[in-house]
């Protein structure tokens, strides 16, 4: 018997324009779609397979300041432990985070994920202390601050393309990036009606509570996984106690093992955020009446909100950090040792350009030799920043 003919098959790529049509369907009305992008500042032809959001997605990625993250402290230093977190695995479970809401909510996914994997990329080496450090050294030269010196890595200080500076990322990213700027013009690039509104789109709101959401949670784990709180001192947080009440009914047998426990604890301590920001979210949308992108950016409140309870309960929560956990002696050391070397490296490059290599003919042109010297500092890892401090002051390198 002879084998039944083959049927002839011929698949077709998907083009950008239909994933642009796949996504607009399942998008809710208020999501940003990336059809609707107003552009970029420097424009480029379109991809022919993928849409805005995934190609800014991917330049943050391959971006040298993504990769830097890893070697940047969020509270602990990289080398004081295998599990600790860094600013890039923070990142990346912010980034994490934002899909999952803005998937429940029917955002768009791809750009609350590349919000997400941008928001942190100007962060100064030894975290919130060496931010505090260089705004304090440029006081008097426009200050310093993280948000914005994420923008600036985005929009100039990275070079990987001969037509413009930075990344020429899309311009609902940039918005998104925007988070203490008063006003976000969708006309930026020309395309729409001029309007300044009062938000940023749903998605950046969505990575914005992302962050917090991820700082709790891994800023409790890496604590107590560090001996600088126990696990007792939780008990009068109304957050962690509705949560591990949870964990205990769920699971009895789970108490008969502290690690496991707190693991799991943690992880359901997240999930319960993340819940609460669904409903919550989910009924102001509601209750506005949002039927477009644009109404969610003219609300005059943030639509993207936790719940009055969990707000106050966080509030909670973050005085405990702060008290136990970012100012604990054993992490104000090594911070302060951080800033005594953002310092003396400041003043050494500051006295002598010429200290920072070529730096200076990269991306020194136009602005002042204190803007310089803070973009080079900023961009540092802890570990390059020792090392310079190492090499300038003829001393061996430091461990922490």
């Amino acid at each position: 018997m002879e084998p039944p003919p083959a049927f002839a098959v011929n698949y077709q790529l998907r083009t950008r324009q239909e994933l642009e049509r796949i996504e607009a369907l399942g998008l809710a009305p208020y999501a940003q779609a990336a059809g609707g992008s107003a552009g970029r500042l420097h424009p480029e032809p379109e991809h022919p397979y993928r849409t805005g959001y995934q190609r800014d997605r991917a330049r943050v990625v391959h971006s040298r300041a993504f990769r830097r993250l890893e070697y940047k402290t969020q509270v602990f230093l990289n080398e004081t432990g295998d599990h600790v977190r860094t600013r890039l695995t923070h990142t990346i479970e912010v980034a994490s985070i934002s899909r999952t809401m803005a998937c429940a909510l029917g955002a768009n996914e791809d750009l609350a994920e590349v919000i997400a994997l941008a928001h942190d990329l100007g962060h100064a080496p030894y975290g919130h202390c060496g931010e505090s450090k260089l705004d304090e050294l440029m006081r008097a030269h426009g200050g310093f601050e993280h948000n914005i010196q994420s923008l600036r890595i985005v929009e100039k200080l990275e070079i990987k393309y001969p037509a413009f500076p930075g990344l020429n990322l899309s311009h609902e990213v940039i918005e998104g990036l925007r988070k203490h700027h008063q006003g976000f013009d969708r006309a930026a690039f020309g395309v729409h009606p001029a309007e300044r509104f009062p938000r940023p789109s749903l998605e950046a709101q969505l990575a914005n509570l992302a962050d917090e959401i991820t700082y709790h949670g891994h800023d409790l784990d890496d604590g107590l996984d560090h001996g600088l709180i126990h696990v007792d001192q939780l008990a009068g947080l109304s957050v962690w106690k509705l949560c591990t009440d949870q964990v205990r009914q769920q699971f009895p047998a789970l108490s008969l093992h502290p690690k496991k426990f707190v693991t799991y604890a943690i992880r359901a301590l997240i999930d319960y955020q993340v819940a609460d920001v669904v409903r919550e979210t989910l009924q102001r949308l509601n209750e506005a009446g949002v039927r477009h992108a644009d109404d969610v950016r003219r609300h005059p409140v943030p639509l993207a909100s936790y719940s009055h309870g969990l707000k106050q309960a966080n509030a909670q929560l973050r005085t405990f950090l702060f008290e136990n956990v970012y100012r604990h002696p054993s992490i104000s050391e090594v911070n302060d040792r951080g800033c005594e070397m953002i310092e003396t490296v400041f003043a050494a490059y500051l006295s002598d350009p010429s200290l920072m290599g070529g730096y200076l003919d990269s991306q020194g042109c136009g602005q002042s030799i204190e803007r310089t010297v803070c973009d080079y500092i900023a961009g540092m890892t802890d570990r390059f920043l020792r090392q310079e401090f190492a090499r300038l002051t003829g001393t061996a390198p430091a461990g922490s």
